[in-house]
C-alpha cells in the first residue's frame, strides 16, 4: 500500500484560510493504482465525514458544507493532494484525515488538527 504524510493544520480565526497537504509514497505499483485521494474530518463526538475527494479522472466530490469554501486539488507528479479551505468557521474544527484508495483498500493518514476560533 502507500504511506501518507499530512501537513498544514493549525489554529486560525474564523474567516481565515488553511491549506492541507497529503503526500503519498510507496511502490510504483501502488502509486499507479491510486484511484481516489481525499479528505475526511472527525469532530469530537461525531462520525467521520467526507470533506472532499478527487478521483482518477479528475472529477471531485464535496460534502455539502464544503461546497463553495473548500477546494481539493492534486499534483500527480508529486502524488500529493491538497485541500484549500477558505472562509473557515468554528464548526469546521476537527481532525482532518487524508484518505488514499489503492484498488479497493483505503489508506488513512495520521490526521491533522484544524481549530477555528470565533
Amino acid at each position: 500500500q502507500v504511506q501518507l504524510v499530512e501537513s498544514g493544520g493549525g489554529l486560525v480565526q474564523a474567516g481565515g484560510s488553511l491549506r492541507l497537504s497529503c503526500a503519498a509514497s510507496g511502490s510504483s505499483i501502488s502509486i499507479n493504482a491510486i484511484n481516489l485521494m481525499g479528505w475526511y474530518r472527525q469532530a469530537p463526538g461525531k462520525q467521520r465525514e467526507l470533506v472532499a475527494a478527487i478521483i482518477r479522472d479528475g472529477s471531485t466530490n464535496y460534502g455539502d458544507y464544503a461546497k463553495g469554501r473548500f477546494t481539493i486539488s492534486r499534483d500527480n507528479a508529486k502524488n500529493t493532494v491538497y485541500l484549500q479551505m477558505n472562509s473557515l468557521k468554528p464548526e469546521d474544527t476537527a481532525v482532518y484525515y487524508c484518505a488514499v484508495r489503492v484498488m479497493s483498500f483505503t489508506n488513512w493518514g495520521q490526521g491533522t488538527q484544524v481549530t477555528v476560533s470565533s
